[in-house]
C-alpha cells in the first residue's frame, strides 16, 4: 500500500496536480493523495507529512522549489491563521478558474452531464463584499478580543480589520470591544457557560448606508447595559440600530430566539433590482448585494418571463428573488420553511406595493404538492435551496407537476449536480452553467442553471 511507504515526519519533494474543493492542494505519491495546504497546481514544493490516513494523507509546506505564476501575497496580514478565506494566495483571475474547473468536475463526476459551463463571474473589486460580518469574542493574551476563529480551531484571531467586510463593520466592531472592555464586560466561555458577551454582529445596508449593530449575549441584562448602551450610540460611527439578540443555550449556533431592539429601528433597509428590503438581525439576506444583482439578473435572465406565468419560488427566504421575479409575472408562490422569514416577505411585499405574490410557511416538499393537489401549477419552478440541495419529494413532485421551465440557483456545486442528474433522467434539458462568485477569496461559488422540459 502506497500509505505503508509513507511515515509521519517524512521530507518529500512533490508536484502539485489540482486543488480539492476546499482550496488544497493536491499531490500524488504512486497514486496515493496527499492534500497540502495553500499549495498551487504546477508547483512544485518540499513537504513534511504530518498525517497518515489509509487512503490519504496530509502535508505541510516546507519550501518552494518551483511557485506558480498564479501565487500572490495574500494581503490580510492574519491570513495565515485566520480560518475566514482560503484562496488569498490565489490570483483572483486564477480563483475563478478553480471555481469553474470545480464546477465543471462535478457536472461530469456526480451529474453525469457533458452540459457546457461558463466562464465564472467575477467583481472588478473582489474585497470589502460583505455586508454582514459575526464575529465571537473571547480573551486574547488576557485582553477582550474579536475576530475570526483559527483554521480547524475555536481559538480566536484578533484582528483590526478584515478585508472582505465593510469598513463600517470593521469600524463598529473595533469600537463596541473597545467600549466592552473599558467595562470588563466577561466574555462568553464554551466550556464553562458562563459570561457575557458571546459575538458582535453587523449588518450594513449598501445603498442606504444604514448600519446596524447586534449584540449576542447570554441573558437579558448584563452589567452597565445602560451605560455601555450609551456609549455605544456615542461612539459607533453611523449607526442606525443597536439590537441585542439572547442566546442562553449551550449550543454553537451563533443567534438565540429572543431579539430585542435597544437603539432605533427594528430593521435596516437595502435595495436589489429597484425592490427595496427591509432587513432585521435574524433576515436571511445574501452577503454580497453587488454580486447578488448579477446572480439574481441570471436567474431572471433564466426564467424569460413574459408576463403570463405562474411561478413557484422555492426556499424563497425573505422574499428577495420572488418579488424580483413577481416585476415581470402573472403571479408568484413562494414557500419557506422559517416562520420569520414569510413575514419578512410578506412585510417587503408591502413595502414596495407588490401585490402579485402569495407566500406560506411550510417545508417546499410539502406544500408544493398540497398547492398542486389544489389546482396551483407551475410554468415556471425556481429552486434555491440550502447547502443540502432539493428534498427527494420536491424533486418528485417537479417532475409530476412538469412546470415547462426549472430555474435551479445553487450554493452548493455538488448537490447542483446531483439534483441536476435527477431531473435530466426525469425529462429536462440542462443548459450552461453559470458560475457567479459570490464570495471571492473563499472557495465558495454560487451557481444558475435554466432547465426546460
Amino acid at each position: 500500500m502506497p500509505n505503508e511507504m509513507l511515515k509521519k515526519n517524512q521530507i518529500l519533494s512533490v508536484t502539485i496536480e489540482d486543488l480539492t474543493h476546499d482550496g488544497s492542494g493536491i499531490a500524488k505519491i504512486d497514486g496515493y493523495p496527499l492534500f497540502i495546504p495553500a499549495a498551487l497546481p504546477g508547483e512544485e514544493v518540499r513537504v513534511k507529512v504530518v498525517k497518515v490516513n489509509k487512503k490519504y494523507g496530509f502535508g505541510r509546506i516546507e519550501s518552494f522549489e518551483k511557485e506558480s505564476p498564479e501565487r500572490v501575497t495574500p494581503p490580510c496580514p492574519v491570513y495565515q491563521k485566520c480560518g475566514g478565506c482560503q484562496l488569498q494566495h490565489l490570483s483572483y483571475e486564477g480563483q475563478l478558474l478553480f471555481k469553474r474547473r470545480q464546477v465543471e468536475q462535478l457536472m461530469k463526476r456526480v451529474g453525469k452531464l457533458e452540459t457546457e459551463v461558463l466562464p465564472t463571474i467575477g467583481m472588478a473589486k473582489p474585497f470589502r463584499y460583505r455586508n454582514k460580518s459575526q464575529v465571537p469574542v473571547g480573551y486574547v493574551n488576557g485582553k477582550l478580543g474579536a475576530g475570526f476563529y483559527q483554521k480547524r480551531s475555536h481559538d480566536i484571531i484578533d484582528m483590526d480589520t478584515c478585508l472582505i467586510q465593510d469598513e463600517k463593520s470593521d469600524a463598529a466592531i473595533q469600537e463596541a470591544r473597545a467600549v466592552f472592555a473599558e467595562f470588563y464586560t466577561e466574555p462568553y466561555n464554551e466550556v464553562t457557560h458562563q459570561g457575557d458577551l458571546r459575538h458582535i454582529m453587523t449588518r450594513v445596508g449598501k445603498t442606504s448606508g444604514e448600519l446596524m449593530l447586534v449584540l449576542i449575549t447570554r441573558t437579558l441584562d448584563f452589567p452597565n447595559k445602560p451605560a455601555i448602551l450609551e456609549q455605544l450610540k456615542k461612539r459607533v460611527q453611523s449607526v442606525t440600530s443597536i439590537v441585542q439578540n439572547i442566546n442562553a443555550n449551550k449550543t454553537n449556533v451563533i443567534l438565540g430566539d429572543k431579539t430585542v431592539t435597544l437603539y432605533g429601528p427594528n430593521t435596516i433597509t437595502d435595495t436589489i433590482h429597484g425592490i427595496q428590503f427591509a432587513i432585521s438581525a435574524r433576515s436571511f439576506y445574501q452577503v454580497n448585494p453587488e454580486q447578488t444583482e448579477v446572480l439574481y439578473q441570471k436567474a431572471l435572465d433564466a426564467a424569460n418571463l413574459t408576463g403570463n406565468e405562474t411561478v413557484i419560488d422555492a426556499y424563497c427566504g425573505i422574499g428577495s428573488i420572488s418579488l424580483c421575479l413577481a416585476k415581470k409575472a402573472r403571479h408568484v408562490y413562494g414557500v419557506e420553511i422559517v416562520n420569520q422569514a414569510i413575514l419578512d416577505a410578506r412585510a417587503n411585499a408591502k413595502l414596495n406595493q407588490i401585490e402579485n405574490v402569495t407566500f406560506e410557511t411550510g417545508k417546499a416538499e410539502d406544500v408544493i404538492p398540497n398547492w398542486y393537489k389544489n389546482g396551483i401549477t407551475a410554468d415556471v419552478l425556481v429552486v434555491d435551496p440550502p447547502r443540502k440541495g432539493c428534498d427527494e419529494k420536491l424533486l418528485a413532485t417537479i417532475l409530476k407537476m412538469k412546470p415547462k421551465k426549472v430555474v435551479y440557483v445553487s450554493c452548493d456545486p455538488a448537490t447542483l449536480a446531483r439534483d441536476l442528474r435527477i431531473l435530466n433522467e426525469g425529462g429536462y434539458k440542462v443548459s450552461a452553467v453559470q458560475p457567479v462568485d459570490m464570495f471571492p477569496m473563499t472557495t465558495h461559488i454560487e451557481n444558475v442553471v435554466s432547465l426546460e422540459l
